[in-house]
């Protein structure tokens, strides 16, 4: 006689979220002076008229998103940061009779929300344009490329260049592709993790300081401040240079955040309050992006680096759609439901017949 077993649910991993990096994130200040030496390369720029307000700032109060709303077309109803005259808009100009032009371009350059006037199509800017540009103290640039390429050009910098950002503490590592950021307590052992996580030839990206950027809605970057590029400091070795002790392959610039691993010092009472199956999944928040996060404790006999690659590769699974823990309840409650009970008074020979039916 079997025994109707109850179905049982397979438990999906919840998510239990840590607190938010504390860092205070700020929102850098570009001005016409920092776009003209950025993009005066790429967007061959010439700067006409106006070098008195190379100070003017590019940065939007309004904006939801940095860069979206800064550049595009001439627009005289909703004024962008940075206009952009191409051959439609020069053409527009000139239609117009003597007194409505003068009025077109004391609006144009007297505009509050415009800090830079660019005239693209490799038309050259006529002179009411260059002495506006100057009687008013707004830079006004000239490109050969046409303007549509101008303002995706510089709608793709400006998102980037006026991104939120945000310092964090820790060792940053590109670790089987993903970007993985240790964390943890001063002296805890996070260099001495990178070195070991090096010469298993992953790649380190910043040491102590790492910069994040959000460059997307639910995008993190990280990014090694020029100052620290290529260093590693270890307690007892000092500074390493892991450009030239490991070669060129050992390092990058940058990566997109994945996960962080969260470095704690091992304690008999927490280890026994370790959830050992990880139902629940830690995440961080950095720049409000939530961040998937582990905790590894540190102690004799635990290599961390393999560990390490470890919750790297399960977050990969993960990604793909894989998860251990279901798949293991998964495999629990079928093995439940399929399990035979038999009374201990049923006969020795009733038993075996019921066992062999089954496995058939």
């Amino acid at each position: 006689m079997r025994r109707k077993q109850r179905k049982r649910t397979p438990r999906a991993s919840t998510a239990l979220k840590s607190g938010p990096i504390t860092d205070p994130k700020t929102t850098p200040v570009v001005t016409a002076q920092d776009l003209f030496e950025a993009e005066s390369g790429p967007l061959k720029f010439k700067w006409v008229s106006g070098e008195a307000g190379k100070n003017r700032l590019l940065e939007p109060t309004t904006a939801k998103f940095p860069g979206m709303a800064l550049v595009g077309h001439l627009n005289f109803v909703h004024p962008n940061r940075i206009q952009v005259i191409g051959e439609a808009e020069l053409a527009y100009l000139a239609g117009l009779g003597k007194a409505e032009r003068e009025e077109a371009v004391h609006r144009l350059f007297t505009c509050e929300k415009t800090s830079v006037v660019i005239v693209a199509n490799d038309k050259k800017p006529s002179p009411d344009l260059v002495t506006a540009a100057d009687k008013t103290a707004l830079a006004l640039f000239s490109s050969p490329l046409p303007s549509p390429v101008v303002i995706d050009h510089l709608q793709y910098y400006l998102t980037r260049a006026l991104a939120p950002r945000v310092t964090v503490h820790g060792v940053y590592m590109e670790v089987m592709g993903m970007g993985v950021l240790i964390t943890g307590e001063s002296g805890i052992g996070k260099s001495e993790l990178a070195l070991e996580l090096l010469s298993r030839n992953h790649r380190l990206i910043a040491d102590d300081a790492v910069e994040f950027v959000r460059v997307g809605p639910d995008v993190i970057v990280g990014q090694c401040p020029t100052l620290l590029s290529d260093f590693l400091e270890v307690r007892g070795l000092g500074i390493l240079d892991i450009r030239l002790m490991f070669g060129e392959t050992a390092v990058r610039h940058k990566k997109k955040l994945h996960l962080i691993v969260r470095l704690e010092s091992i304690q008999r009472m927490k280890m026994s309050k370790i959830d050992r199956l990880q139902a629940t999944q830690l995440t961080r928040s950095i720049l409000d992006v939530e961040i998937p996060e582990v905790a590894l404790f540190v102690g004799p006999g635990r290599n961390l680096a393999v560990l390490v690659e470890t919750a790297t590769r399960a977050y990969i699974l993960r990604m793909w759609g894989f998860d251990p823990l279901e798949e293991f309840m998964k495999r629990h409650h079928e093995h439940m439901n399929n399990h035979v009970v038999v009374p201990a008074s049923a006969p020795a020979g009733e038993t075996l017949r019921k066992a062999r039916n089954k496995v058939d």
